[in-house]
């Protein structure tokens, strides 16, 4: 079977999500959000706090290994970095060459390093060569900054240092997470360079993921904000579920949501957690007509005490599904 990977997305799969998006679906790995890297040797904390994993073998709960995301822009300082981290035991290292964020971009982090290949270079070698052999490093990059003039020149470059796999989101910085992609040119950096290359963007559904192998000729895809609205795409395209989701699927998702909820609760102010509800929510509403009818109830919501009060109400959702008792069991439906 064709490998599938759940990507690294910044303020989103946070180590709560990862959890609960790896319970829903088999992944063969996960990547965490970026640790960033700038002129000082972080301590281990640094790395356990963006990865609790790695203090439960770097997996997942549900057992998917996980692989711990570095970005920065000085090799000496990544490597340094990548062999205090290896100490912990990763699952893998991954270099971020691909985050569109204006802030860091700004400072020398992400897509900012495509306009110059021969650093990428300097970086995946220095990293490579400080730690384990049997340590798999990959990068994720996109396509280029303003337009793909050097997209192969980095994606040879990365290869020559001895990154090991290779993520492609086939956007530009400039087009951030707008609905068009370029998956050919994902294509063209896959007969580019000898290692395995990833396809990334835009695979919302299994009809997606089909196309995005034709297009670009990739057995592997990474399925990133996708997998996030709908938890159960990874196991619809290993044929495990219908391809669509149905009231069946939204009903299995109940109790995910009440982890996802419990789990917020007890790593978040309370004033804060209800965001995070309702970003998750709020993606999950383009699969699932009960996410729309729970996000319009918390919308609103800005303290978790609220959230409960709406919970205990016991109203029905618009599938007609009876809502939960608590938060933890699943949060308001």
């Amino acid at each position: 079977m064709p490998r599938l990977i759940l990507a690294p997305m910044e303020g989103l799969a946070d180590d709560t999500l990862r959890g609960v998006l790896t319970r829903a679906g088999r992944y063969d790995w996960c990547v965490t959000e970026f640790i960033r890297v700038s002129g000082t040797l972080l301590p281990r904390k640094s790395f356990t706090r963006v990865s609790p994993e790695l203090l439960n073998g770097a997996c997942t709960a549900a057992g998917t290994p996980v692989r711990v995301q570095l970005m920065g822009s000085a090799p000496a300082c990544l490597a340094e970095n990548a062999a205090r981290l290896a100490e912990l035991r990763p699952a893998g290292i991954d270099l971020n060459f691909g985050c569109p964020a204006p802030l860091v971009n700004r400072h020398g982090g992400g897509a900012a390093l495509l306009d110059d290949p021969e650093l990428l270079r300097r970086i995946a070698a220095a990293v490579r060569a400080a730690v384990p052999r049997g340590l798999t490093v990959s990068a994720k990059m996109r396509l280029g900054i303003d337009d793909t003039a050097r997209t192969l020149d980095c994606a040879r470059a990365l290869a020559d240092g001895g990154v090991q796999e290779l993520v492609v989101h086939a956007r530009t910085k400039a087009d951030a997470y707008r609905p068009q992609v370029r998956w050919e040119w994902v294509a063209r950096i896959r007969e580019a360079v000898a290692l395995p290359v990833i396809a990334n963007g835009e695979v919302w559904d299994v009809a997606g993921w089909r196309a995005i192998r034709a297009a670009t000729g990739c057995d592997d895809v990474m399925l990133g904000r996708g997998a996030v609205a709908d938890p159960f795409l990874a196991e619809r395209i290993r044929g495990a579920r219908t391809e669509q989701p149905d009231a069946d699927d939204w009903q299995a998702l109940q109790p995910l949501i009440a982890d996802f909820w419990a789990a917020t609760l007890e790593k978040l102010a309370p004033r804060h957690a209800p965001g995070r509800l309702k970003q998750w929510l709020g993606l999950m509403r383009r699969r699932y007509a009960g996410a729309e009818a729970l996000y319009l109830q918390v919308r609103e919501l800005d303290a978790a005490a609220t959230t409960a009060a709406l919970a205990a109400k016991r109203t029905r959702n618009a599938d007609g599904y009876p809502p939960v008792a608590s938060p933890r069991e699943a949060v308001a439906a």
